[in-house]
C-alpha cells in the first residue's frame, strides 16, 4: 500500500535544478522527506500498537468482548497517532502554505504571506523546552504579529536533525521559492 504522505515527490529528487518541479501544483505535498526521528517514533508507536492488538485477541478469547473492544479502540488511537505524527511538517500547494502539527493544521493562503525567510537564531531541539543555537524557516502573515506564529521547519525539528545541513536547505529553499512564485500575485 502506497503511502504518499511519506515521502517527498520523486520529482524533486530528479530536478534539483528546478525550484517547483511538480505537475500537479494544486495538491498539498511536503517538499522533504519525514526525518529519522520522526519516522523512528511512529515506527515505535506503531509496534506498541501491534502489542496492544495482540492484547486485544488475547482478551476478546479469554474475557468480556467489551474488554478487548476498548483495548482495541486503544490500539486504534495509537495507530492514528502515529500516521499524525509521520503527516506532520510544511504542505505547499498553489492555494497556499500549510503547517500540521500534531493536534492542529495553519494554512495561510499566498495572498496571506508577506514573506518566507530563513534566520539564524535560537531553535528548540526536537520541540522540547531546551534551545540551541539553529536555523528556522519564519513565515510572516498579513495582520499578525510575527511572534504568534512559529517557526514553519527548524534545523533542530524531528525531520532534519541527524541529517546534514543540505537537507535543511534544500527543504527551506523550496519552501521560499513557493512562496516567492505565488506570493506575488
Amino acid at each position: 500500500m502506497p503511502l504518499p504522505f511519506l515521502t517527498a515527490d520523486r520529482a524533486f529528487d530528479a530536478a534539483d535544478d528546478v525550484a517547483l518541479p511538480y505537475d500537479d501544483r494544486d495538491r498539498w505535498r511536503r517538499p522533504y522527506r519525514p526525518g529519522p526521528w520522526r519516522v523512528g517514533a511512529a515506527a515505535l508507536l506503531l509496534l506498541l500498537a501491534s502489542f496492544v492488538l495482540f492484547a486485544a485477541v488475547i482478551i476478546a478469547a479469554t474475557a468480556a468482548v467489551a474488554s478487548a473492544g476498548t483495548v482495541f479502540a486503544i490500539a486504534l488511537l495509537v495507530v492514528a497517532g502515529a500516521l499524525r505524527l509521520l503527516r506532520m511538517g510544511v504542505w505547499v500547494s498553489a492555494r497556499g502554505l500549510r503547517q500540521v502539527a500534531f493536534v492542529s493544521t495553519r494554512t495561510a493562503s499566498w495572498d496571506q504571506v508577506v514573506n518566507v525567510r530563513t534566520v539564524q537564531q535560537p531553535v528548540r531541539w526536537l520541540g522540547l523546552p531546551r534551545t540551541v543555537q539553529g536555523q528556522a524557516l519564519l513565515l510572516s502573515r498579513r495582520g499578525r504579529a510575527a511572534e504568534s506564529v512559529p517557526p514553519l521547519l527548524t534545523s533542530h525539528n524531528a525531520d532534519f536533525l541527524g541529517r546534514d545541513q543540505l537537507a535543511f536547505d534544500r527543504a527551506a529553499d523550496t519552501v521560499e521559492a513557493w512562496a516567492a512564485e505565488y506570493g506575488r500575485s
